[in-house]
């Protein structure tokens, strides 16, 4: 927990989940391939697992919050908190979570509290169970699926090329923006780990030449290396999509993916003893 709250405020305050984790790799001096390490069920990687639990205990005890679409916020109290170790923060996030549990325990807030609890274990699951499928999917449907997204995400004349001795460029199409365009060259990689930074000038080497827009589609991750390579200053940038948003575009684009809403029916007694 320590090191996410060093890493937010050296990040600005302010930071994308893809951020924290790896200025939290590079402040803990983690290997690629420690930062590769799943657990023996199967069902994801640690280190990223222990991040987002830290993150969570941080905002029970009001060290961070939650500012939406990913992005996480260091508190004032979590700057004042930064020097302590991880014994006196596990601390913190005990006595939040006792007190949160012991007053007005049944009041709405409470509730709402517990049902956001659940949502997250929810999300981990559904996330869990969505890669699982796209992980053993045939490496030419894995390619049709990148290439449905793309179409649904606005590129047109998206083509699936997959031939072999092409730098691992697994299809092109091009992006419509207003008045301009860009073809971009994708690369599609059904991972079960990270994906390095080799592989991202490998990438890059293969498109020299051709485009300057690159894009890496995975079901795995990307290590700390592979995302500053991607965005190296004085070469071309290329996007990366890692599993986790991967999910999430299928689920924006209701690929594969559907949300039901569920009705949650509160009372509130005080509206009764006013009449």
């Amino acid at each position: 927990m320590q090191p996410t709250l060093v890493a937010l405020d050296q990040l600005g305050g302010s930071a994308s989940i893809d951020e924290i984790d790896d200025r939290v790799a590079l402040l803990l001096s983690l290997p690629d391939d420690m930062l590769e390490i799943p657990y023996p069920s199967g069902n994801g990687l640690v280190f990223p697992d222990r991040v987002s639990w830290a993150r969570s205990h941080l905002k029970v005890a009001g060290l961070l919050e939650s500012g939406g679409r990913g992005i996480w916020i260091l508190t004032d109290a979590g700057r004042d908190a930064m020097a302590l170790d991880g014994r006196h923060l596990q601390r913190l996030y005990r006595d939040a979570r006792s007190e949160r549990n012991t007053v007005n325990a049944l009041d709405s807030s409470e509730r709402m509290a517990d049902l956001e609890e659940d949502e997250k274990q929810s999300t981990l699951d559904w996330r869990d169970e969505l890669l699982t499928k796209l992980k053993g999917m045939d490496p030419a449907a894995f390619e049709r699926l990148a290439q449905r997204i793309l179409r649904e995400s606005g590129f047109i004349k998206v083509e699936v090329t997959g031939r072999s001795g092409d730098g691992g460029i697994d299809g092109t199409g091009i992006l419509q923006l207003s008045l301009m365009s860009f073809h971009v060259l994708f690369q599609c990689k059904r991972y079960q780990g990270s994906v390095g930074s080799g592989a991202v000038r490998d990438f890059r080497g293969a498109m020299m030449g051709r485009t300057d827009k690159g894009l890496i589609i995975t079901t795995g991750t990307f290590s700390p290396d592979a995302r500053r390579e991607a965005t190296r200053d004085g070469a071309p940038p290329i996007d990366l999509i890692d599993g986790e948003a991967l999910c999430e575009k299928l689920k924006e684009l209701h690929l594969g993916v559907r949300t039901v809403m569920v009705e949650h029916i509160t009372i509130e007694p005080s509206w009764f003893d006013e009449i």
